[in-house]
């Protein structure tokens, strides 16, 4: 029997986070769904929502996988040791070595040897953090400007927005941020030989999905191993076939024998959007300096970390991701919707491109031309910076039932990135409503109406 919405949402405001009630108030979202399957979320009242934001790239494999679903319960059902945390975790082995095997692609990535397992993408770049230091011995970490590493204190530390920054003190010491694609400014901090990584996202994606320059990645890589520092990707959103190939990484650099990080951090769909799962694959240099001798085994572990139904969970997700081969499809879906993007959205002046790999993807609006236009969409960008972006969030929700969100870092980029079983019937809905919300604030003073109302409601707030 389901308790009524305006208990679960009062006891929500009450005890957990109220103000993420009223946002969802504010901006007409907030919709109880009582089951979720694939790409389709069915909500409480009958509608059904399309999802184009899949949790930020966590149900790769789509919501409730009934293989990943059934191989959890099969799990709970043996009964077998959890988190004992004094034995030898078989399925972290058995996970460990399908993450290094997959991660060595076509060659890329093929110095990978051991994995270090938590719960969270933030836990992994935390871990990165400590195993650069043990293994080279210094302090310094590089970031890109723009990206987005997690909220915990030290993968905050990596991020140069004010918004996730501001309120929380002084963060970790000794980490310098460069713009995202500037190799003169990366070697200009590396070659003081005192920075012990570089830590970047192959694509941005709160940024805006932002692709990297051409051989940008290539570049950085080489300049880490002439100064004696550790390249680090972290793919917590793009791995997993997420852009068409297991990592990232693997479709950058094949002309030059392709990337090889020395950690890559990985969780999200590693999770099969059912048990949190993270990990940090490394190489054997790297997991030497940390775990060198029997007193310093256990130096670095994480409670959950290499618990059974994690790990179910994610050679269950890995098993479902290549049997179905979700990657080359991926690739296919992928290009699809943006070719299909392009056509339908050419000629309307506030799109200004149109970007992505696999099913990771950006639609960038711009400001208009016309005075008629820019006049309300200046207006409205003094009142808040992401009021434009939460408008078009709100008409694909309320006018079309598809869930989608405005990047984290860009509030100009909306984001298309569904489960990797997305049909194409239903991109070619998303697609028509895209278009259909692109001709509204083209044509219609009624979408500027509707801004005007969303504003009201926040100065309300």
């Amino acid at each position: 029997m389901l308790i009524p919405k305006s208990v679960v949402n009062q006891s929500y405001e009450e005890h957990v986070n109220p103000q993420w009630v009223r946002l969802l108030d504010v901006l007409q979202m907030n919709v109880r769904y009582e089951r979720c399957q694939g790409v389709e979320l069915q909500a409480e009242d009958g509608r059904c929502y399309l999802d184009f934001l899949s949790g930020y790239c966590v149900h790769n494999a789509g919501h409730n996988h009934p293989g990943i679903v059934q191989a959890v319960k099969d799990e709970l059902d043996r009964q077998g040791p959890g988190m004992l945390q004094s034995h030898v975790a078989e399925l972290a082995g058995e996970l460990a070595e399908r993450l290094c095997y997959l991660a060595a692609g076509r060659g890329e990535c093929r110095n990978l040897e051991k994995v270090f397992f938590c719960s969270s993408g933030s836990e992994g770049v935390e871990a990165a953090i400590k195993f650069a230091r043990a293994r080279t011995r210094r302090a310094g970490i590089v970031s890109a400007g723009g990206a987005f590493h997690g909220l915990t204190c030290g993968a905050l530390s990596l991020m140069d927005d004010p918004f996730w920054r501001d309120g929380f003190g002084r963060l970790l010491e000794d980490v310098s941020i460069v713009p995202f694609g500037d190799l003169s400014a990366l070697e200009a901090l590396l070659q003081s030989k005192s920075q012990a990584a570089f830590i970047v996202e192959p694509i941005q994606s709160e940024a805006g999905i932002r692709m990297p320059p051409t051989g940008y990645l290539e570049g950085a890589q080489a300049l880490c191993r002439k100064y004696g520092s550790l390249f680090v990707l972290d793919e917590v959103q793009t791995g997993l076939f997420r852009t068409g190939p297991f990592l990232a990484a693997h479709q950058f650099g094949p002309e030059s024998g392709g990337l090889e990080p020395d950690m890559v951090i990985l969780a999200k769909a590693l999770s099969g959007g059912l048990v949190p799962c993270g990990a940090v694959l490394m190489t054997d240099a790297v997991y030497g300096a940390v775990y060198g001798s029997l007193k310093r085994s256990l130096v670095h572990t994480s409670t959950f970390g290499e618990n059974n139904l994690a790990m179910r969970a994610g050679l269950a997700t890995l098993d479902v991701l290549e049997r179905e081969q979700l990657g080359r499809r991926a690739h296919q879906a992928g290009k699809y919707l943006r070719d299909e993007l392009r056509m339908s959205l050419h000629g309307y002046e506030m799109i200004h491109e149109i970007r992505g790999a696999g099913l990771l993807n950006g639609i960038e609006f711009g400001a208009p031309r016309k005075l008629r236009l820019r006049i309300p969409f200046e207006s409205f960008g003094a009142i808040h910076p992401a009021m434009f972006g939460q408008l078009v969030v709100m008409r694909m929700f309320q006018d079309h039932h598809i869930l989608t969100q405005i990047c984290g870092n860009n509030f100009m980029v909306l984001k298309a990135a569904p489960p990797l079983v997305v049909e194409e019937e239903q991109i070619d809905r998303f697609v028509d409503s895209v278009t259909a919300v692109a001709e509204l604030m083209h044509t219609s003073a009624s979408f500027w109406t509707d801004a005007l109302g969303l504003a009201r409601r926040v100065v309300n707030i």
